[in-house]
């Protein structure tokens, strides 16, 4: 099985763009290797405090879709987040912040705020950490302004709740300043962790060494002589030397076929494990299929959409006057250059 690495972690953050489905993958990844939740949020963490500011938005939606998808498998993150959440957004925060990381940001927090992913303290903490950011947070904002900021909470709260209503029963994530269904890349039976190509491919090469495949240790039992195995013949032994080195080819034989027993039992457990594999990797690989394939439908439906404005478009240019040519009813005269307007003056 292939190791984690905080290396390849890096690597990964530095791959990872605005893309759903880049996003969804690399949080599969990160479920998967929960064991290492507090290496992983503490790179996550590094990476945030050196991105820029798009950047640290697709940073939160990894966070986002990771807390949400590993409430079952690895329920360590939100918690495990929730403890640096507050110092990412004081880092986000802050009022030179542009409009649109001001509403991508806050319909997450809608979102963790309608789930009780997160409870309000924690929700009210994070919302102040972003608004003021990390310099201001600690100074209370003037008294002067208290009016004007307690009609502002009233109005998030107005904006959250016509959130709460849009997004009841449904996994809405926002990308790009537009709301998506949010499906779910891990497998919804219950199965493991899909494993990942490489640890897949490199089960099954494991395979092609496995006891049943070893030709020489067969043809070793093959040879053994009858003596070893057919009582019978026991009845043939003239001597006593005879015997002993009977003795001897029989413990030989038991300790060979023992050990080949050992290993064919070792490859059945294997080659259980690999089937598991293949059956989550491949039910992974189907939502991931059919996840695609609606994608497809959906652009084909915008394609087709564009395709229809461009035939119109077409049909309407035919149609308009053509402004270069003599009017209908006389000739157009062109306009003066700049040249003749100081020659006229």
């Amino acid at each position: 099985m292939a190791g984690f690495t905080e290396s390849g972690l890096c690597k990964k953050l530095e791959d990872l763009n605005t893309s759903q489905h880049s996003i969804q993958t690399l949080s599969l990844w990160v479920i998967h290797h929960r064991k290492h939740f507090q290496v992983i949020v503490k790179t996550w963490m590094k990476e945030l405090q050196k991105a820029n500011e798009s950047r640290q938005v697709t940073l939160m939606y990894l966070a986002n879709d990771v807390i949400q998808n590993s409430k079952k498998k690895g329920p360590e993150y939100g918690k495990e987040f929730g403890s640096v959440l507050k110092d990412a957004f004081e880092i986000i925060g802050g009022p030179r912040i542009g409009e649109k990381t001001k509403k991508n940001l806050n319909r997450i927090l809608n979102i963790w705020e309608e789930r009780a992913v997160y409870d309000k303290k924690q929700i009210e903490d994070f919302r102040k950490a972003f608004e003021y950011g990390g310099a201001q947070l600690e100074m209370s904002p003037p008294k002067k302004k208290a009016k004007l900021a307690n009609s502002k909470e009233t109005g998030q709260k107005k904006e959250r709740n016509k959130d709460r209503k849009k997004l009841d029963n449904e996994e809405v994530v926002e990308f790009h300043g537009m709301k998506e269904v949010h499906i779910t890349l891990s497998p919804r039976t219950p199965v493991g962790d899909p494993p990942e190509p490489e640890e897949l491919i490199k089960a099954l090469l494991e395979l092609e060494n496995s006891a049943s495949s070893d030709a020489a240790i067969r043809e070793r039992i093959a040879s053994l002589p009858p003596e070893v195995s057919e009582i019978n013949l026991l009845s043939k032994l003239e001597d006593k030397a005879t015997a002993e080195r009977l003795s001897v080819q029989v413990n030989d034989a038991v300790s060979l076929l023992t050990e080949y027993n050992t290993r064919l039992a070792n490859e059945m457990e294997d080659r259980k494990k690999v089937t598991q594999m293949l059956r989550d990797f491949i039910q992974a690989q189907r939502e991931l299929l059919q996840q695609a394939e609606n994608r497809l439908e959906e652009y084909k439906d915008k394609l087709s959409k564009v395709m229809q404005v461009r035939q119109e478009v077409k049909s309407h240019l035919k149609n308009l006057p053509d402004l270069s040519l003599p009017s209908v009813t006389g000739n157009l005269k062109p306009l003066p250059s700049a040249g003749d307007l100081f020659s006229l003056h």
